[in-house]
């Protein structure tokens, strides 16, 4: 266990606050930091007083960078499939939640930190987040469920660009081509969050259930989302992501076999 909190809740107006607290880590991903993330979800919907969350991370620079890539060189090969079947686990979790979340975007939105804002059931963004899915040059892929929900959000399209570049987009492209709701300043964006859900919680309970429900009907745990699981073991286990961890820890370029 860290000796801060990796995930700090509080409760206003009815609101849930869920902020990744690893600012020293740009509030990167781990086992810890997303069983809390369950955790703060399981308390969301089993809690009448709460009616809705907003995630967001803590400090300026980050709402999520990512993944905590140095735990990968440390993983065993063949445990690719179950990683990425843990990050689906939680993140299913949230979109399937029966309250409304709401992700507040108030800087980088990397890899696993893009994959839980496509998650949320919507996004809000400040004027300094920066969205991509570097996966690839780490000689991996997206496996929290990005390869999925990225394309139904921004087309087929597009979303191959983000991936198979690896390039970042900013706040402003987000909004473009539909991928966050809104932009605001930096300083505007938690107020603008709580005023969405503000508005939101005051409509009906359970048409609201309804209204996440009949949204999601489509979405299957099965399939797509399977494949990609495989699909991220297969490569977790590849010589590539072995390379392109370790380029990535010794900030340098990796050097793939052509």
């Amino acid at each position: 266990m860290t000796e801060n909190p990796v995930i700090l809740l509080t409760v206003e107006d009815e609101i849930l606050y869920i902020t990744i607290n690893r600012p020293q880590k740009l509030n990167a991903l781990n086992d810890e930091v997303l069983k809390e993330i369950e955790n703060a979800v399981d308390e969301l919907n089993s809690n009448d007083a709460i009616r809705g969350a907003i995630i967001t991370g803590q400090g300026e620079k980050a709402f999520v960078a990512g993944a905590d890539i140095g735990a990968f060189l440390e993983a065993p090969k063949e445990s690719g499939k179950e990683l990425a079947q843990k990050g689906q686990e939680v993140f299913f979790k949230i979109e399937q939640s029966k309250k409304p979340i709401i992700a507040a975007v108030n800087g980088y939105a990397l890899g696993g930190g893009c994959e839980l804002a496509l998650c949320c059931h919507f996004r809000l963004a400040s004027a300094n987040a920066k969205f991509g899915q570097p996966e690839i040059n780490l000689g991996i892929i997206p496996g929290y469920g990005g390869t999925q929900r990225l394309p139904q959000l921004i087309g087929k399209g597009r979303a191959m660009e983000m991936m198979m570049t690896a390039e970042n987009i900013d706040a402003a492209e987000a909004f473009r081509i539909g991928l966050v709701n809104s932009v605001c300043s930096e300083e505007a964006l938690m107020d603008m969050a709580k005023q969405k859900m503000l508005v939101i919680i005051q409509k009906p309970k359970f048409a609201l259930e309804q209204l996440i429900k009949a949204v999601n009907g489509n979405i299957s745990k099965s399939n797509g989302y399977v494949n990609e699981a495989n699909c991220f073991g297969e490569s977790f286990a590849s010589e590539e992501k072995t390379e392109g961890v370790t380029a990535f820890l010794e900030k340098r370029k990796p050097i793939f076999n052509k």
